[in-house]
């Protein structure tokens, strides 16, 4: 039965917000709607326009890449940017088999399944690599162990969580070393940086995401970026369904409809402008919970500050071990015990949500998912699988992203929140410790 936090004593004077507080909704300035009814107006409504050609060429001039490919989500440039690898290793496969059938590629672990599944996509089995705790992204010390024990892995799909740039010099050194490829997912970090260069500049091939909840949006839309022309142009292909080059529809290859229409990039066309200020103003989000949140028990997600600058898109926290409260989750409810001076994920999320606001658990680690809770995991210890023992007392076993999963939780980032709102978010966090 869930918490009446409303009576709650604890509570007490804390009213909830007449309208939701979201964790991350589209914020639109007006200019969006232009360009939607320029297309209308000209009839370019499909897969080509002056809005794709605009996007591409904003998107490839801000991050810094020779060439943009718009399509329709993140997941679809993530796809194409997978396949294409696999086929630069393994060559072209037979029709109705993926690129990478029976081979093995390294992946981040504490990601959404959007990082991962294009591996499933085209027949691959995925390696997940733990976390580490200083920035939250793959460990560059458990990659390398990962390529002791899997030599011949060729590919590596690194992702930067929640905006925050990870130890990416150290990941491309242990990939060059190995000779793998990378596909870096900047999905959730357009805008960010790292020693100065923006991500979506350091894989192999490169993807960013304009999904709805993202730092800019297009209501949906990804895009997929590279410095080799003829790479780009092998992507326009497939996403168009590989139409070769005849009056007729004639295919050599396999294809797909993941190009971005024309509409939807009229909407991203118009958010470009406001990237930086969407930043800004995730960034005063972030400092704010930072401060407001000092006396605690818990810490905001880390940024390597030294080396990075990321984009701020979700403000998160983790609360220290000896604060936790008992807490257990199932595969979709969670339990806890409530214990003064103690909290846990749940409790936090339930009491805002409780004041019409909407937070939400850290990504799950995908290890840790049914559906690949037989896949290969490697921590920096080595592996990460079967590490208990009925007769021998073992230690020394780690795995950061469960911990990270079951200590931590994404608070309210919506760039329209009202500082006043966020105070009293803030003042409900404090209460669940009380």
């Amino acid at each position: 039965m869930k918490h009446d936090f409303i009576h709650d004593p604890r509570f007490a004077g804390i009213k909830p917000f007449a309208k939701k507080v979201w964790l991350s909704s589209p914020t639109m300035h007006g200019d969006e709607q232009h360009w939607v009814d320029d297309a209308i107006a000209t009839n370019w409504v499909s897969t080509v326009g002056a809005n794709i050609n605009e996007v591409e060429r904003l998107a490839a001039e801000k991050i810094g890449r020779q060439y943009a490919v718009a399509l329709s989500c993140g997941t679809a440039a993530l796809h194409l940017a997978i396949k294409l690898c696999g086929e630069k290793l393994y060559g072209q496969p037979k029709v109705g088999h993926g690129a990478l059938e029976g081979h093995k590629v390294f992946c981040s672990d504490m990601t959404f399944d959007a990082t991962v599944n294009p591996v499933a996509y085209e027949g691959g089995e995925a390696v997940f690599i733990d976390t580490e705790y200083d920035t939250w992204n793959m460990d560059p010390v458990a990659l390398e162990k990962a390529f002791a024990i899997y030599p011949e892995v060729k590919l590596v799909v690194v992702a930067h969580l929640y905006g925050t740039p990870g130890k990416i010099d150290e990941i491309k050194a242990v990939c060059d070393n190995h000779g793998a490829l990378i596909v870096e997912d900047a999905a959730e970090s357009f805008g960010a940086t790292y020693k100065g260069v923006q991500t979506g500049m350091f894989g192999t091939e490169s993807v960013i995401s304009f999904n709805g909840n993202k730092i800019i949006t297009g209501s949906s839309g990804g895009m997929y970026l590279t410095d080799n022309e003829e790479d780009a142009n092998k992507i326009r292909k497939w996403s168009t369904q590989s139409r070769e080059d005849a009056a007729w529809y004639q295919h050599e290859e396999m294809g797909f409809n993941y190009r971005m229409s024309n509409i939807i990039a009229g909407v991203v066309r118009g958010q470009f402008p406001y990237l930086e200020e969407h930043i800004a103003q995730k960034m005063a989000i972030y400092e704010r919970y930072k401060e407001g949140l000092k006396g605690l028990p818990v810490q905001m997600n880390p940024i390597d500050f030294a080396n990075s600058e990321p984009n701020y898109w979700l403000s998160c926290l983790v609360i220290d071990e000896d604060a936790m409260c008992p807490h257990v989750r199932g595969e979709k409810d969670a339990l806890y015990v409530s214990e003064p001076g103690k909290s846990c994920p749940t409790e936090i999320l339930d009491a805002i949500a409780a004041f019409n606001a909407e937070g939400r658990p850290i990504w799950k680690p995908m290890h840790m998912q049914p559906i690949y809770r037989m896949n290969p995991f490697v921590t920096r210890n080595g592996n990460g699988r079967a590490k208990s023992n009925a007769y021998i007392k073992e230690t020394g076993t780690i795995d950061v992203g469960a911990d990270i999963f079951q200590r931590g939780l994404c608070l309210p980032s919506d760039n329209k929140m009202q500082k006043e709102e966020q105070d009293v978010i803030i003042d409900i966090i404090h209460r669940c410790f009380k």
